[in-house]
């Protein structure tokens, strides 16, 4: 899981500060503020951990088939007014190991002579245990042993490889030290291996699915293998938790009151299924029901089919859901937080899901060291944080205003309006 993180100079962020990350943390605030900003840090890392290319020092995109997110040139993740030609990232990492528990990653990138992106420093801290690793001349690089003034080694073999690894040439050189490192280079690599994203536009429906018996190993950012993951599913007799992922489904959608569950059906004896939606006794192909309920099923779907322990990465759930059911999100995101250690890190415009959160507060079914909540905010070419405070009743004490509009003054207006009117017929 991601306890914290930190960017510098990194597009429209010249310092976020600490920036704590909850089981269920939302990210709120105009478009183009910065909030995608913050995960895109996150799925950069991730992109360059799963590199096909050890050597590489950051991975920015570009492989459409592999990649996460193209992120372009250096100069177009570079804060525009960067005094230093460099940005830097900070992830902090609580470890579920028995020899590690906490890991705190930072890293500082600029462009090197030929226009790429270097890695000019690594440090990696667990416990009382600190590396460093400087970039030096003609690539190599120096390895500082905790708060030590002079290097451990130096040499070009200290390169990391993918941000966090090392050759094991290097491992070799590094003593009684190379256990420790390792271990924490791995660590975090199975946290970003953990780390899963479904983006905003999701797949539109189709009226039936070919299906050739494979069970996916990911669902695809934009839920492209969300059906296939739910047939593989139903099918696997093997597998005590077989039916777990379409009844859960389906009490979801129940609850959000989209429909009271849903089916898959075989095409005839073809390789093709259905996949049915049923709504007060009627049965209907999901592609003749609303446009929410197909983009709302990759959000469910992926959120019982991650291993326990994962991080998932959200941009807009809500979309084209009704109220209600962008209500019942909120209430979705604790209940599998807690009872799967699912950690949500979401992206969201919706009001109606952040006043259930509240709510929840309120009823104590969520404690505040569970749930974050941020407002972004930018002026001109630079983004701020800033944490919003809910109390123990769920009341807000620093929301900034007219992001959700100001309903009591809509109020205070349509009955001023209304007694003007009035006055005007008995006048």
């Amino acid at each position: 899981m991601i306890s914290k993180m930190r960017l510098k100079n990194f597009k429209t962020w010249e310092d976020t500060g600490d920036v704590k990350l909850s089981p269920v943390t939302l990210l709120l605030g105009k478009n183009s503020s910065g909030k995608s900003s913050l995960l895109q840090s996150i799925l950069l890392l991730k992109q360059t951990v799963r590199s096909t290319d050890r050597m590489i020092h950051l991975n920015m995109g570009g492989d459409d088939q592999h990649d996460i997110f193209n992120f372009g040139t250096f100069q177009d993740v570079l804060y525009k007014d960067a005094a230093e030609r460099q940005f830097e990232l900070y992830f902090d990492f609580s470890v579920d190991s028995r020899e590690i528990r906490d890991i705190k990653f930072h890293s500082v990138y600029r462009q090197d002579s030929k226009g790429g992106v270097v890695q000019d420093q690594l440090e990696l801290r667990t416990g009382d245990e600190k590396f460093r690793f400087i970039r030096r001349e003609r690539g190599a690089y120096s390895f500082v042993l905790n708060d030590d003034k002079m290097p451990f080694d130096k040499g070009r073999y200290w390169a990391p490889e993918r941000s966090t690894g090392f050759s094991a040439e290097a491992l070799s050189c590094a003593g009684v030290s190379s256990s420790m490192l390792q271990d924490i280079s791995l660590a975090i690599q199975k946290e970003m291996a953990a780390l899963v994203y479904l983006g905003p536009i999701r797949r539109k429906p189709e009226r039936d699915y070919q299906w050739n018996k494979t069970n996916p190993s990911e669902m695809g950012f934009d839920g492209q293998k969300a059906v296939d993951i739910l047939l593989a599913s139903a099918s696997s007799r093997n597998n005590r938790n077989s039916s777990d992922i379409l009844e859960s489904v389906s009490k979801w959608l129940n609850l959000m009151g989209v429909a009271e569950r849903i089916k898959l059906k075989q095409v005839g004896r073809s390789s093709r299924y259905e996949v049915v939606i049923v709504q007060d006794g009627l049965e209907s192909n999901l592609r003749d029901v609303g446009i929410g309920v197909s983009q709302i099923l990759p959000v469910l779907i992926l959120a019982y089919f991650v291993p326990k322990g994962s991080t998932i990465l959200l941009e807009e759930p809500e979309i084209h859901l009704h109220p209600l059911a962008q209500s019942v999100l909120a209430e979705f995101f604790v209940e599998v937080s807690q009872d799967r250690n699912i950690q949500f890190l979401v992206e969201t415009h919706s009001e109606h899901l952040f006043r259930r959160m509240q709510t929840l507060i309120a009823r104590q079914t969520l404690s505040r060291d569970q749930c974050s909540l941020y407002f972004v905010e930018r002026e001109k070419n630079k983004a701020s944080l800033r944490e919003l405070d809910v109390d123990e009743y769920g009341r807000l004490t620093n929301w900034p205003e007219s992001f959700f509009g100001d309903a009591l003054g809509e109020t205070r207006e349509q009955a001023r309006l209304m007694f003007s009117k009035q006055q005007e017929t008995n006048g």
